[in-house]
Parts: C-alpha cells; structure tokens; sequence
C-alpha cells in the first residue's frame, strides 16, 4: 500500500507524471463549470498533482491543492501555478472563500471521499460549483485501470457517475452527469446555505 491518498507513489513519479499523462478534457471540465450560477474568479483544483487540470482551463486565479509535495513543485516551477500543500479532507481556505472546485483524475484516491465533498460544500461559495472528472469502474477500459491500481498496491476506490452524484447531493449539492464513457465528469452546484 502506498499510503494516504497514494501520495508515496505520485511523490516518486512527479518527474515524468507530465510525460505519460494525456492533458486534461478541458471541455469536459467546461461543460462542468458552465453549471455554475456564479462568476469563477476563484477555484480549486484539488488533488491537483503537477497542475495539468489547471493547465486546460483559461480564466479563472487557481490554486492546486494536493498532498504530494513532489507534484506541488511541478505545478510550481513547470507551470508557474499557485500551490498549497493539504488535505481534501481539511481544506486551508474559510467557508465560501471560492466559486469552484475541482477533482480531475484524483477522486478515487482520496482516503476519505466523504469528508472531500463536505470540505467542497464547505468553501464554495453559494451558487459556485464542484466538478469531479473520474474514471467510470463500469466501462471496460475502467475495469482495466481498475485491476491495475489495485495491482500496483493502490487504495483507489472507484465511483459509478450515478453513486457520485449522489454523494454528491448528501454532501448538499444539486449534482449532474455532464457526460459519461471511460472518464465521466459530475457537476454539482453548492446550494444557498
């Protein structure tokens, strides 16, 4: 086992992440925010390793959040991102500080997803939004990526986009399916307090 959240792992691949990740599906991710009924001035993108997520959107002041201090130096000397070390689990930002949040490609790897979503609830602001992009363990591809995190000693837990959704709406947001496939991505508007 890697530890928490898997951080062992992506602390020793931090170097060449970049290389053997394909970009981020920015559209995906648009399609996400377009939810919002707020402005994005501010977001998070949480679990967000060496910023790739980051690096697919323009507009919005980010800040990647993650516990890899490995991935954090990526994202700061290869892309010039704002990053902060923690835990999606105990966010370092005051309540409703921001208009979004993000988890691209990381959500399976939280230890404790449940307190994630409640920390989401807890920094966006009303009517901002959390986007999680997330690999669906149902499709074939999936099953694969599956069997292959838990053969290398990972914790993953996985998510059916239909399950996420609706932790999602226990963790007080009016949750979507933006789209569906491999990745899938999940929208949800934080509701008025």
């Amino acid at each position: 086992m890697y530890g928490l959240g898997d951080v062992r792992f992506f602390d020793r691949i931090a170097p060449l992440y970049d290389l053997v990740m394909p970009p981020a599906n920015g559209a995906a991710l648009s399609a996400g925010f377009d939810r919002a009924e707020r402005p994005i001035d501010r977001l998070l993108d949480v679990g967000g390793g060496s910023g790739r997520a980051s690096a697919a959107l323009t507009g919005p002041d980010v800040t990647v959040v993650d516990v890899s201090s490995g991935m954090l130096r990526r994202a700061r000397n290869a892309r010039g991102l704002s990053a902060v070390a923690g835990d999606a689990g105990r966010l370092p930002f005051r309540d409703g500080s921001v208009d979004a949040v993000m988890v691209v490609d990381a959500f399976h790897h939280l230890p404790d997803r449940e307190a994630a979503l409640r920390e989401a609830g807890r920094v966006v602001a009303p009517g901002g939004v959390l986007v999680v992009r997330e690999f669906d363990p149902t499709h074939p591809l999936g099953r694969l990526l599956v069997a292959a995190e838990h053969a290398i000693g990972m914790g993953s837990r996985f998510s059916t986009p239909d399950a996420l959704a609706d932790d999602m709406e226990a963790a007080g947001f009016d949750p979507a399916v933006v789209d569906r496939g491999f990745g899938y991505t999940v929208s949800g508007v934080r509701a008025d307090r």
